[in-house]
């Protein structure tokens, strides 16, 4: 059985840096698109980063683009978090995709749970001074 353990969220001023990380277990990551996504308190969630497993290609959201970087180390992903603003504000969760060139569609765009196969529990991120 799958499972993603997300960890490394918590409180941050404005401008500071985090960085999340996401163990994958019960599943051959090197065959699945990984990645990012938020829910903002009143919002759905939403893409901010992900992998291609086919080739490595890296996606961005417009919104993390220049301040997000995602990597993937065996069965951990991370997500480096620099400059950081209250609109991210948000629970991060990491996700695993079997299907190819599916998540990616979602950078920059609400997605329903039900349209990616596994997902964390999520980590909260607070920006706030």
């Amino acid at each position: 059985q799958a499972q993603l353990v997300e960890s490394g969220g918590g409180l941050v001023q404005p401008g500071g840096s985090l960085r999340l990380s996401c163990t994958i277990t019960g599943l051959y990551v090197d065959y699945y698109d990984i990645g990012w996504f938020r829910q903002a308190p009143g919002k759905e969630r939403e893409g901010v980063a992900c992998i291609e497993y086919m080739d490595g290609t890296i996606h961005y959201a417009d919104s993390a683009k220049g301040r997000f970087t995602i990597s993937k180390d065996k069965g951990t992903i991370f997500l480096q978090m620099t400059s950081l603003k209250p609109e991210d504000t948000a629970v991060y969760y990491c996700v695993a995709e079997s299907s190819p060139m599916t998540m990616q569609t979602f950078m920059g765009r609400e997605v329903r749970p039900s349209s990616l196969k596994h997902w964390g529990q999520g980590t909260q991120v607070t920006v706030s001074s």
